[in-house]
């Protein structure tokens, strides 16, 4: 998962932006309005965190400008402002859900995980791939209520897979959602990681989870492929 923090106050933007890694979850950080329409154009982010009053373009203009591109990416609000017109203009505007500050880094936190999910399409935050099941609150594996023992990357790169079932993901989009911008200096772990993690959900089921398209990237495996003849 990859958030867009757009936010002037720059302590308050680490300190969110530590939070969000802390719990498994890739930031990039703009300070200005400007400099977070770029980054909002040219990456690909599960939920955009977005100040009202920026320098260069405000809040709203950052918002109207990303729902004008068509691009329905959840936006949570960072206000000042608590005035009910003032929310219900935002609300119009495109904007999913705000935060009034102060604000209780719990509640954030509790906010981006619901707006993900539902961005994602998944309305709960227990997830099953056939005899899996992916808790998305707790970040844990189990099969048949034993719990499988996934380390936090391969967590990261299952629920993703997950949030794509059809999908053929590639590399490099891995690594741009489980990393920030130096996700190259990372890019000869991946297939480390999926062989450790098909290890691991595969162990003495002979199930295939994740098939491998090579040269494009993982996908997960259709129910009919799922068990060995």
């Amino acid at each position: 998962m990859r958030v867009l923090i757009v936010e002037d106050e720059k302590r308050l933007a680490e300190n969110i932006a530590a939070a969000l890694r802390e719990n498994g979850i890739a930031t990039d950080l703009a300070h200005d309005g400007e400099t977070g329409k770029h980054l909002a154009g040219f990456g690909h982010y599960d939920l955009v965190l977005l100040d009202l009053m920026l320098p260069g373009a405000d809040g709203a203009s950052v918002l109207k400008w990303i729902r004008a591109r068509r691009d329905h990416t959840p936006v949570l609000i960072l206000t000042a402002k608590d005035e009910s017109q003032s929310i219900i203009n935002l609300l119009n505007l495109g904007a999913d859900d705000y935060l009034s500050k102060p604000f209780d880094l719990g509640e954030l936190l509790a906010r981006v995980k619901a707006l993900i999910r539902r961005g994602k399409g998944v309305a709960t935050p227990t997830v099953k791939l056939r005899d899996l099941e992916v808790d998305t609150m707790t970040k844990t594996v189990s099969r048949q209520g034993t719990l499988l023992d996934v380390s936090p990357t391969e967590y990261r790169i299952l629920e993703y897979l997950l949030h794509k079932p059809h999908a053929v993901v590639s590399k490099r989009e891995l690594l741009e959602h489980l990393y920030d911008f130096n996700w190259e200096r990372h890019s000869n772990v991946i297939e480390a990681h999926i062989s450790n993690l098909r290890k691991k959900l595969e162990a003495n089921t002979g199930a295939s989870y994740i098939q491998t398209y090579r040269g494009r990237g993982y996908r997960l495996s259709p129910e009919e492929m799922a068990m060995e003849p």
